[in-house]
Formats: C-alpha cells, sequence, structure tokens
C-alpha cells in the first residue's frame, strides 16, 4: 500500500483554490433557504457539458485519468477505496486493470451509464475491479459486524457488514464519498428522462431500484469528520474548468449540507456574512495541531479569530494562542482570521 494521498494532500487553508470566482458563481444562492435554496443550486450546477462512458472521443476514462491523477507518477490513478496507485493506460483490461466506480450506485435509480447522471464524474472514482464488486449497491453506513474489503492480498480499510447490505470505505474518503452523494442530491431533480435522486435513512436491499442512497444520517457525519481536502478541491476545479462546466458546492461551501439536509435547515444560507466576502491566501497563520483531540496552538499574530462550527453557527469562544475545542462535538471547526483589514483567512481544523 502506499502513503495515503489525502494525508499528503492534507488541507490548512480553505477553499483556497476558490476565492473570488466563488462570489459569483454562487450568487443566485445567496439568501437562500430550503426548497428555494435547492432550486437555485440546481439551477446553477444543471445543464453541464456531458460526456460518453465510453468513446473514441473524450470518455468518463480520459477524464478519470486527469482528475485522480497520482501527484507522484502521472502515469498512474488513485484508486478510491483501496487507496492504491496503478497504472491508468491499462484502464479496464479484461478485469486486470481498474474500473469506473458509479459512488451513487448506478442501479439505484435505474439511470445505468446513460450521459448524464451515468457519466457524471462528478461522483465517478477509479476503483480496484474486485472492490468495485463488493461495495456493488450497498448502502453506505458504518458497519457493526465487519468485514474487511481485500484489495491485491492488502486490507484497504473499507469494510462490509457480514449481516446487512452496508458498505463503510475508508475514514480518509468517507467526507470524499459523502460529498459526492450530496452532489447527486442536488445536480438530479428529475427533469425529463433524469432520476429524482434522494437521501433515505432506511437500508434499501440489493434488488431495490428506488432513486435512493443512505445512510443519510451517517453520510453527514462522514461529512463533518473528514474535511474537504486540497484533493477534493483540485478535483472540483478540473471538472470544472476543463470538462463539464459545473461544481461541486459541497466542497466549495461545506455548510451547505448543513443548510439542505442537515441542522441548519430552514435557515437562511448567508455566505457572506457567515465567512466574509474579501479574503485572501498568504498562509501567515500554523494552526497546530490538525486534526486535534482537544485544542489547537496559532502561530501568527492577527486582530480578530471567529471560529464557526459546520452549522455555520459562531461559538462563543475567547480569542487566545491556544483554543480550546474540549466539550464540543468531533468534526469540522472553521478558524476565520482577520488582521485588521478587510481581509480574512479561512482554516478548517478538524476535532477528532
Amino acid at each position: 500500500m502506499r502513503p495515503n494521498i489525502k494525508t499528503l494532500a492534507i488541507i490548512i487553508c480553505l477553499f483556497c483554490s476558490f476565492t473570488g470566482q466563488g462570489q459569483d458563481y454562487y450568487k443566485a444562492a445567496y439568501n437562500h433557504s430550503g426548497d428555494s435554496l435547492k432550486f437555485r443550486l440546481n439551477q446553477i450546477i444543471k445543464n453541464h457539458t456531458e460526456f460518453p462512458y465510453t468513446s473514441s472521443s473524450t470518455d468518463v476514462w480520459d477524464i478519470l485519468k486527469e482528475t485522480d491523477r497520482d501527484p507522484l507518477d502521472s502515469n498512474n490513478v488513485i484508486l478510491i477505496y483501496s487507496n492504491r496507485s496503478v497504472n491508468a493506460a491499462q484502464e479496464y483490461n479484461s478485469a486486470k486493470g481498474w474500473s469506473r466506480e458509479h459512488v451513487w450506485a448506478k442501479s439505484r435509480g435505474d439511470f445505468g451509464t446513460d450521459e448524464g447522471a451515468g457519466t457524471d464524474v462528478h461522483h465517478l472514482r477509479p476503483c480496484d475491479v474486485s472492490v468495485n464488486s463488493t461495495r456493488n449497491n450497498r448502502n453506505f453506513d458504518d458497519c457493526i459486524t465487519c468485514k474487511e474489503v481485500i484489495d491485491g492480498g492488502f486490507n484497504t480499510g473499507s469494510n462490509t457488514d457480514i449481516n446487512l447490505w452496508t458498505f463503510e470505505p475508508p475514514n480518509e474518503v468517507k467526507g470524499d464519498v459523502a460529498r459526492m452523494i450530496f452532489y447527486m442530491v442536488l445536480r438530479y431533480e428529475g427533469e425529463g428522462l433524469e432520476p429524482d435522486l434522494e437521501l433515505t435513512n432506511i437500508l434499501l436491499d440489493n434488488t431495490d431500484k428506488s432513486s435512493l442512497q443512505g445512510v443519510k444520517s451517517t453520510l453527514l457525519n462522514w461529512h463533518r469528520n473528514d474535511a474537504v481536502s486540497d484533493w477534493e478541491r483540485n478535483r472540483n476545479d478540473i471538472i470544472y474548468k476543463d470538462y463539464q462546466k459545473n461544481r461541486n458546492p459541497f466542497i466549495d461551501y461545506p455548510e451547505l449540507s448543513e443548510f439542505l439536509f442537515g441542522d441548519s435547515t430552514g435557515y437562511v444560507w448567508k455566505p457572506e456574512i457567515i465567512f466574509g466576502i474579501n479574503e485572501t491566501k498568504t498562509e501567515r497563520y500554523n494552526v497546530y495541531p490538525n486534526p486535534t483531540k482537544d485544542s489547537v496552538n496559532i502561530e501568527g499574530d492577527f486582530t480578530k479569530l471567529t471560529v464557526i462550527n459546520s452549522f455555520g453557527q459562531v461559538l462563543n469562544i475567547k480569542q487566545s494562542k491556544k483554543i480550546s475545542l474540549e466539550g464540543y462535538p468531533s468534526g469540522v471547526y472553521y478558524f476565520m482570521f482577520s488582521n485588521g483589514t478587510d481581509s480574512i483567512e479561512r482554516y478548517a481544523v478538524t476535532k477528532e
């Protein structure tokens, strides 16, 4: 097994590749809530450029070779549930290569590999063939009676449940999985021939072709506990700039999961208030340890520090060079630093 790629690309500064651009891209959804917020975000990301699943022209294989390229070996791609690096050029290769995993199982809504949901690269990832088969259309959930998923003789960190139709990916991609599932719910609303995808807390059996995917509560927890990484951010940028021309909002603004599916449902989304409109990226602060079990230390001078939880709620925490998160639940917290001007620097801190 190779070193964890998400660890190599661990985040410190939040949204650094998207500042400036995001204010215009999502502006139509500002100051909305509930169904109105979901509708407006859907209008922003729908009508993306579609590519074929397999073709002599640019297809899903080609795109995944770029979006999921191994940063340490440009000839390889990283497999989502195994964290293995494999030769990208071999593609399927009679089951000796790699496969294209539909993170939202294509049978959940029965959309297959049709252009649209079936080829939307925001939820397609390279995967080991045998691991892809093991995942099947299992519900995403924490296992109770766990069975390790093996890839090439190595324990992947993924598990199935011996008694339940569930699949639990490794901790380092649980948030990735959740954000891809959230994207699909937002993007596909049943227009025309498209499926109407929704979340559920019910465990579906393997024959159920309902347009549902679960488990909602578990996916929300995975999203809260596994912060957006630079890997995801880079992938989102490539898909937007070079291919589909649309973005995954839950990578750009993680708190949207709470406003649409979680504890802030019904509240108005005001990112210009929550995060501030003018922000810069100079990396003048060192926030450590990150992740943390109780507190973090801060190196760097600032005039104001605001700590926000994943719901977009401002916490009443005393400004100091040592911030205690003791008593607060596990999850992602956003540290907003101001140096006395109109610039704001944003950092994500994960509490274990």
